[in-house]
């Protein structure tokens, strides 16, 4: 047993002390949903800071909590602010609060964010459901001693987007009248944005979307068998796709327009994962 599932069972140990609740359904908030929160029948906060030995957030506009409580009835709890491997974390870092959430009783986890648009048929705005991933350009966050307690040596990862839950986002965003593209995910370091070059890259390479997160998360929760799914928020189009020079305001801008109906279609994905 290692150093790194002996500090992850000490914060297990350390939410526990202050948390009793138990999720089924875990929620990490992308941007656009920083005010997700409001939406959640909120039973218990819980600060980052409280839980001796885990990596806070540096983000602007990321708050840095889990919120314990319940979505349409699912009891849940939300991850208000990652932490990214641009930040200078170590991957065994950004991905402990997935294992956590998992520890802690969460069996599905729903994984959101904001992209770039790779695929010339989006635009911003758009929604897309992660149907796969390509995480090459990122460590992987089972390198190193594996964790025999959370899961095996070679996970397989054919599959790493469950398909009975992506059949409950579709549904979610066609019962309330919600466009929404599918497919594949990029994950590159950040934090700088791509190249047109590298975003011609990961076109050939068979990518839709690219950001910097979301990959690495879903190897840790495929690792340790919760069921993954993910939603990204097409923030904007990548480099070279559009003339227009990338900036934050501009993924912000979009994020904070579509929110009400990303929102929306989160909450009615929940409802509908939680009666699975």
């Amino acid at each position: 047993m290692g150093k790194s599932f002996d500090r992850l069972r000490e914060c297990y140990k350390n939410c526990r002390k202050k948390v009793s609740f138990r999720p089924k359904i875990a929620l990490v908030l992308g941007s656009g949903l920083g005010d997700y929160g409001e939406k959640i029948q909120v039973e218990t906060v819980l600060d980052y800071s409280e839980i001796e030995g885990f990596p806070i957030s540096t983000v602007s506009g990321h708050k840095g909590r889990f919120l314990f409580g319940y979505v349409a009835g699912v009891p849940m709890v939300a991850m208000q602010g990652r932490v990214h491997y641009y930040e200078g974390y170590s991957m065994e870092d950004v991905v402990l609060p997935i294992r956590l959430m998992g520890l802690l009783g969460a069996e599905v986890i729903l994984l959101t964010n904001a992209a770039g648009g790779v695929n010339e048929n989006f635009k911003a705005g758009d929604f897309m459901l992660i149907r796969d991933q390509i995480s090459q350009f990122v460590p992987s966050p089972l390198i190193g001693e594996n964790i025999g307690e959370l899961g095996p040596r070679f996970p397989d990862m054919s599959q790493i987007y469950d398909p009975k839950l992506q059949d409950q986002i579709r549904a979610a965003a066609a019962a309330l009248d919600i466009p929404m593209q599918e497919g594949v995910y990029l994950q590159f370091t950040g934090p700088n944005y791509e190249t047109p070059a590298e975003i011609r890259m990961g076109r050939m390479l068979g990518a839709d979307a690219v950001g910097m997160s979301t990959a690495c998360e879903a190897i840790a929760a495929k690792h340790i068998g919760m069921g993954v799914c993910g939603i990204s928020c097409i923030s904007n189009m990548a480099a070279g796709i559009s003339d227009r020079p990338l900036s934050h305001s501009e993924v912000q801008e979009t994020a904070d327009r579509v929110a009400p109906d990303f929102q929306a279609l989160v909450t009615e994905s929940i409802r509908r994962i939680g009666e699975m």
